[in-house]
This record gives structure tokens, sequence and C-alpha cells, in this order.
């Protein structure tokens, strides 16, 4: 069954318990919302959906909820669903710009750049200060290889300074096969919020592919200590010790900087 289907507002089938979900009277908008918010700090996106998807079901004018939703389909590189959701929300909240903003990520993943463009400029006109317009602002720079992706995302940080929008610059980075500069997002997660297991896992992806792989198993452990069931830390970590006697190592580090 496809992402898109499980958002439909009406379920057909009942969902088995969640062990995190309390009695069914205190289940409001306001508690699926801290749970999408929660694990999408955990990089848990497929949750973090679902539980937007229910504050949604609740009430179809959340606006946080729409956007969420939008973050979280394009993180789970769900391009075509991101866009047709943000234009549904477009239907309820008119020309908002977190929603155009988020429609203008979802047309730069899929490579219609123009359009990209020309929603986020509508976004940035309708909000100046809004911190994801300047985001997605950073990431079609990067995608087109502008020199002002930078400030773009430092603007974005300090309309908002979440260590989030630090942390998901980092992936931005990352898709874009732009470690270095990852990396460097990433570390201010990690100093922003050092007691989240996430950032630690991040900073260790943009460590490893740079080849910085004793760095990265540092990260991957200390990510492992505040979250010991982290299978992708693990994972990786078995990686980095298969790796570790390869006579293959010198050339990938050389490869993967930039």
């Amino acid at each position: 069954m496809a992402r898109f289907d499980k958002l439909e507002f009406r379920r057909k089938q009942t969902a088995a318990p969640d062990p995190q979900e309390p009695a069914a009277g205190v289940r409001d908008d306001a508690h699926w919302m801290r749970l999408a918010e929660e694990h999408r700090r955990s990089g848990l996106y497929e949750n973090s959906l679902r539980f937007y998807s229910r504050a949604l079901e609740l009430d179809k004018s959340l606006l946080a909820a729409w956007v969420g939703q939008v973050r979280m389909l394009i993180l789970l590189e769900e391009y075509p669903q991101a866009e047709t959701w943000s234009r549904t929300g477009l239907n309820l909240f008119p020309s908002h710009a977190d929603l155009l903003a988020g429609r203008a990520q979802a047309f730069c993943r899929l490579c219609d750049i123009n359009q990209a463009q020309a929603l986020c400029d509508t976004a940035l006109k309708q909000d100046p200060k809004s911190s994801y317009a300047w985001f997605v602002r950073g990431e079609l720079m990067v995608a087109a290889r502008q020199k002002t992706d930078a400030h773009c995302f430092d603007n974005a940080q300090q309309l908002d300074p979440d260590w989030l929008v630090a942390l998901e610059a980092a992936l931005v980075y990352l898709n874009y096969r732009s470690p270095s500069k990852a990396l460097g997002r990433a570390r201010s997660a990690v100093e922003q919020a050092p007691d989240h297991a996430y950032a630690w896992y991040v900073q260790g992806l943009c460590q490893t592919r740079i080849g910085f792989d004793q760095q990265a198993a540092q990260s991957f452990d200390r990510c492992l200590e505040m979250c010991p069931g982290h299978e992708d830390a693990k994972r990786r970590l078995r990686e980095l010790e298969q790796l570790s006697w390869s006579p293959w190592r010198r050339l990938r580090r050389f490869f993967t900087r930039s």
C-alpha cells in the first residue's frame, strides 16, 4: 500500500494499540502533535507522519500538522505525495508561506527547479520571517550549486533557533552529496542538543561520508549510550568495523571528501 493511502482521514482498518498512547479520553490533537514532534526529533519519520495524520483527523485546521506532514513526506523521499499534500493544505490556508515552501521543496526534489524557485519567492514575499521558507531557499541554492546556501540556512536558524533546523540542514547537504558542509550543521545540532541521540547519529553519518571513521564510531557510540536500541547506529558501527581492515579504505576517503 502506498504511503499516500495511509494518510486518508477515514481509516479503513483499526490499528493495533500503541503502547505510548494513553487512555482514549485524552488522545486529543495536542497529544498527537506532541508525539509527532518527539518522533521527528528521534528521526522516526514514519511514526511522526502517522501522528501528524492523527492530529489532522481530529482537527483539519491544524496548520502545523499540515506543514509537519509535508516535511515528513519529503524526509521519507515521498516527493509527489508531499507536493499533493502541500497543495491540498493550500486550499485551506491560501498563500501560506510554510505550505508554499513545502511545495517548493517537493518540486526541488522532483528536479523542477523553476517551479520550486517561483514558489519559494512567493513564500518569502508572503512572510519574509518564515524560517522554513529560508530553509527551502537554502536547499535551492545547494541544488543549484550557488554560494549563498549558508546565508539562507543561517537566516533560517536565526528565525528559529531550534537545533532541528541545523540537523535537517545537514540532511539536505547529505542529500546533495556535500558531507563537509553537512558536518558543520550536524556539529551545530550536537552542540545545541548534546542529549539527543539522533543528533549524534546524523553527525556520525556525516563523518562516515567524509571518511572520518574513528570520529564516526565515537558519534555512533554516543548515540547508543543514549539510545541502546538504535539499530541504525549499531549497523553503521558494524560497517565501520568491517571497513577498518579493507585495502580500499584510503580510496574511499579520497573519493568521498568534498
